[in-house]
């Protein structure tokens, strides 16, 4: 047979173009499943694990919270939760959360409208603290407001206060207000007044401007002209049958960065059944708290003051009857200790006290 002939045979024999194809697409399929394969188990063994974490618990923030079936776009409402109710948390996305309530039933909820454990543990033991101490002022919302765990916008928010909700007041800072997104940082940033505030049973930092303060109704005519910042109960005296509350307040005249720089006390003058001022004292450095204290019966207040290199100290003051006079200063804002002096204050008291009686 001749070597045409052969070539011819061959070519007969051949199988269909197609066929020749069959081994590329085998190795395109097999390629496929393998990527499948990979991505399933990457989603098994990494994605999934890093995704659902064990044992975490989340709260929720606002006031009421719909769980949902799905995060997808047509979804269905299977339970709706209140501020403060716990749920365990069974993935992560990057704005879900999927998670199982109390009854065993699972949903999805935005991840914006739930709380950390860590957070809401650090807003309850921020409740604990200011529940033990008594208010610096009083006052009410003006508008709706955003809680804080920190005083600063972009800090954890621990809920939100409705507008005319009831504050106690315990601490103020001041915090440079960030510039706006089309506006350049400046050296002379205006800066904003932040409220330490307990509205029970939640506790945090709000914005000051948000706050108008609700002075005691007896105060309120010692308070025209003056910007009264706090105000506190030194001890009560009866009066006809009725206990009347004695006052400690504290002013900010003009615009100091310090809380106070002026104080007054008010003692209540049964002869004609009304508040005297019975000590005044100005150009003060001072801040939050005031703290009130009776000792041996005898009313004493401490003033956090800090003088013009800084350093911090206290002032405790005591009131003798309806006499207050400075019985000694405390190094640091930290310590309970009384004065030396005060001792010898309280020895004198008697002898003040018959004078103040011998008055008409």
């Amino acid at each position: 047979m001749t070597t045409e002939c052969w070539k011819q045979q061959r070519a007969l024999l051949r199988p269909p173009a197609v066929l020749e194809w069959g081994a590329p697409i085998k190795r395109k399929v097999f390629v496929v499943l393998l990527l499948i394969a990979a991505g399933v188990s990457y989603y098994m063994l990494v994605y999934r694990p890093r995704h659902r974490i064990v044992g975490e618990v989340a709260y929720v923030l606002p006031s009421s919270v719909a769980i949902v079936d799905t995060p997808a776009e047509i979804r269905l409402v299977v339970d709706t939760l209140k501020a403060g109710d716990r749920v365990e948390v069974l993935m992560r996305t990057r704005n879900w959360m999927h998670v199982r309530v109390p009854d065993g039933r699972t949903g999805w909820v935005e991840i914006r409208n739930m709380l950390d454990a860590e957070t809401y543990e650090r807003g309850r033991q921020l409740v604990k603290e200011l529940s033990t101490l008594p208010p610096q002022a009083a006052g009410h919302l003006t508008a709706l407001a955003n809680l804080h765990l920190e005083p600063a916008r972009e800090s954890p928010l621990l809920g939100q206060l409705d507008d005319e909700q009831k504050v106690g007041i315990y601490a103020r800072r001041l915090v440079p207000r960030p510039p706006l997104p089309d506006q350049p940082a400046r050296n002379d940033s205006l800066r904003d007044a932040w409220y330490l505030v307990l509205a029970s049973p939640r506790a945090g930092w709000l914005l000051g401007r948000l706050v108008d303060l609700d002075v005691p109704q007896n105060l309120s005519v010692y308070a025209q002209g003056t910007n009264l910042v706090a105000w506190l109960v030194l001890n009560e005296v009866s009066d006809e049958g009725r206990k009347v509350p004695q006052y400690l307040v504290a002013d900010r005249l003009g615009a100091p960065d310090s809380d106070f720089n002026h104080i007054r006390a008010f003692t209540w003058w049964k002869k004609r059944h009304v508040y005297v001022t019975a000590y005044v004292e100005g150009n003060l450095n001072g801040y939050f708290p005031l703290r009130v204290m009776q000792v041996g019966g005898t009313p004493y207040f401490r003033l956090r003051l800090m003088d013009a290199r800084g350093h911090k100290y206290q002032k405790v003051y005591g009131m003798f009857d309806t006499i207050v006079r400075s019985v000694g200063v405390v190094d640091g804002w930290e310590s309970e200790a009384m004065p030396e002096r005060a001792a010898v204050g309280r020895k004198r008291v008697p002898k003040e006290r018959r004078r103040i009686g011998s008055r008409g």
